[in-house]
């Protein structure tokens, strides 16, 4: 019989699915969102957060990236991910017991979890040992925040040393790491670059290269030029959890790349906890994979400037 009890259940749950794809489009709003894995399963959920829209189309394509990282990982033996739309989940709950925490979205003050009720979430994860890891500008903090996102990520992006920009990188050298797992040297093109860091103290650089000398726009970063950047870390916080961070990503396109799907994933699974062996090899990608899942990003133009 269908009680008062199951319409209330039928209710919540419309009311759920429509703030779960407020704002999606029609594509997006077929990808499982904030489901987790059946009752009684043992695998090793791995939570992805994408932020809101942001930039141009092509990048910041936070939704797009996590989607592609969700049916990666959904193919590894032990891992059940969950993705996260809109830089915060509705249901706080697919956060508790998770083995990895992934956040892909903007930084600085649109960081979404500077309240007070979430920060003190983040924080819960953190102390509780949960893998985390952060990618592109979520790493920028306010200044404030600066010391817990050493303890908690490894790493801080602050402007008092750090600089950013976009411009052709090349990798020559990859240091041996559960994070690197399969790479090997290769180079990314037009991406979006953050710098010169604050790293924490036990935080391991896995992947640096050279940057613009013209980039180096802090007189800290002008005493360094022609150092290799560190632009990816591990890092073992003191409690046992691990946190992995990589700046990248700005560039949609630059999933193409096997060595960055490596490196991401790999990141991952050891933030995880798991064996990065279980990625035997970079999973395929095609041209139509990169076009899925775009944001609506809505622009409008400038006038142009007086003459």
């Amino acid at each position: 019989m269908f009680t008062t009890a199951h319409l209330t259940r039928w209710l919540c749950g419309l009311t759920l699915t429509a703030q779960l794809h407020a704002d999606l489009t029609p594509e997006q709003q077929q990808v499982p969102l904030e489901q987790m894995p059946p009752a009684g399963s043992t695998a090793a959920r791995i939570v992805l957060i994408a932020g809101t829209p942001s930039n141009k189309p092509g990048q910041h394509e936070y939704f797009a990236g996590c989607a592609l990282l969700r049916d990666w990982l959904a193919a590894v033996p032990g891992v059940a991910p969950v993705m996260v739309a809109q830089g915060w989940p509705n249901n706080e709950a697919v956060l508790d017991g998770a083995a990895a925490v992934l956040l892909f979205m903007d930084g600085g003050e649109k960081l979404p979890f500077l309240t007070p009720e979430r920060w003190a979430k983040m924080q819960a994860l953190a102390a509780a040992g949960t893998g985390l890891a952060i990618l592109h500008q979520g790493i920028d903090c306010p200044a404030d925040r600066a010391q817990a996102f050493q303890e908690w990520f490894g790493a801080a992006f602050q402007a008092d040393i750090g600089c950013r920009g976009h411009w052709d990188v090349k990798f020559d050298t990859i240091p041996a790491h559960p994070t690197t797992q399969g790479m090997k040297p290769f180079e990314l093109l037009k991406d979006g670059w953050l710098y010169n860091l604050h790293l924490a103290q036990g935080a391991v650089p896995v992947l640096a290269c050279p940057m613009p000398d013209s980039s180096r726009k802090t007189a800290d970063a002008k005493a360094h030029a022609g150092r290799a950047e560190t632009v990816a870390w591990a890092y073992e916080r003191p409690n046992g959890g691990r946190s992995f961070g990589f700046t990248g990503c700005d560039l949609h396109a630059n999933w193409a790349d096997a060595n960055q799907r490596l490196l991401v994933l790999n990141g991952l699974l050891w933030t995880a906890k798991l064996d990065p062996a279980l990625l035997t090899t970079a999973p395929t990608l095609t041209e139509a994979d990169l076009k899925k899942n775009w944001d609506r990003k809505l622009f409008v133009k400038k006038p142009a400037a007086a003459k």
